[in-house]
């Protein structure tokens, strides 16, 4: 179904489905898999140096060698931390020496990516969660949404996929849905809707190419959708995961003194720097080790309608061929 979408013509792939970024569960044979599949992968950088020990530049050129089909790089562009943004610029300017042909910006002012990006002739999408985002988004250039739901997993969003669509589609851009979809039915619900295409996370985790700990997948595959919970103790802003042994134990709410500086416009950064570094480490040992660590797992409400690990190849087929049913 090649160009079917406005998603699919921008990026020259044939099934309008991504494959989100996703720390510390994006390693490259997942990224290559669906876009060998007629989807794309997003390479999450963090997860493909840090996790899974590629330097970022042959971590490209090793899922390279296992497609030749496009992929997209995520780059979280918060201005809170200086040093961290300098690698967001050296990510940059490799993925685009790279021939990277797709850019997924988050969390700040995507106007300099998108003037490095557009010179390449490169596509700029931004991860939005209300009208408000979106709109910031539209003045710094972008050429499409990612829409952040409320069923999403990691960091969630406010409002419902509908509540998202009547709000961001007066805008003009493409928009893709992102939570919640766990189904090839949901996805082709998404697409009826009125949607470009949609972003997957939970369901990608739960395929052979994963290279998250089999407990991780077995979690995902037995939750329903009440055992997804928020927990400010990741981010410090909700974090979507399943309520696990461990997560009880923790519980979700910050500490009376965190949620005070949480509140500061100065100190929530520092607040989330400390919460983030921390996650980075557990968050990578709980996906790589399971519950020999502990099982601190993200997952969105879309592990409702998970029922088994599959190879992502055949979760790629399955939800193309939902496109061809008909309504109803």
């Amino acid at each position: 179904m090649p160009g079917h979408s406005a998603l699919c013509e921008a990026l020259g792939i044939e099934v309008p489905l991504i494959c989100g970024a996703m720390y510390p569960c994006s390693n490259p044979e997942l990224v290559a898999a669906v876009s060998e599949a007629g989807g794309i992968g997003i390479v999450q950088p963090l997860s493909l140096s840090y996790v899974h020990g590629h330097e970022f530049r042959a971590g490209l050129r090793t899922i390279r060698r296992l497609t030749g089909k496009p992929i997209g790089v995520n780059l979280i562009i918060e201005q809170s931390s200086k040093i961290y943004l300098q690698r967001v610029h050296q990510w940059l300017e490799i993925a685009l020496e790279e021939q990277v042909p797709f850019l997924v910006t988050a969390l700040g002012n995507p106007r300099w990516v998108v003037d490095r990006a557009h010179a390449a002739g490169v596509t700029v999408y931004h991860d939005v969660t209300s009208r408000h985002w979106a709109e910031k988004a539209l003045d710094g250039g972008v050429d499409g949404f990612i829409c952040v739901n409320n069923r999403a997993g990691g960091h969630a969003g406010a409002l419902s996929p509908e509540q998202l669509l009547r709000e961001i589609g007066p805008l003009g851009k493409p928009l893709v849905c992102a939570g919640g979809i766990g189904t090839a039915a949901g996805f082709a619900e998404v697409i009826a809707m009125g949607y470009d295409g949609a972003q997957l996370g939970t369901r990608f985790i739960a395929t052979t190419e994963c290279h998250a700990h089999e407990d991780y997948k077995r979690a995902i595959v037995e939750a329903r959708e009440e055992d997804v919970v928020l927990s400010e103790k990741i981010s410090g802003v909700p974090v979507a995961v399943i309520n696990t042994p461990y997560i009880q134990h923790m519980g979700t709410r910050a500490g009376p003194l965190a949620r005070w500086m949480l509140r500061g416009r100065r100190t929530k950064h520092w607040m989330r720097t400390l919460y983030s570094l921390q996650s980075i480490w557990k968050l990578k040992r709980s996906a790589l080790q399971g519950k020999d660590y502990r099982d601190i797992f993200q997952a969105g409400k879309s592990v409702d309608g998970i029922s088994a690990v599959k190879p992502a190849a055949e979760i790629v087929a399955e939800y193309a061929a939902a496109l061809q049913q008909p309504p109803g």
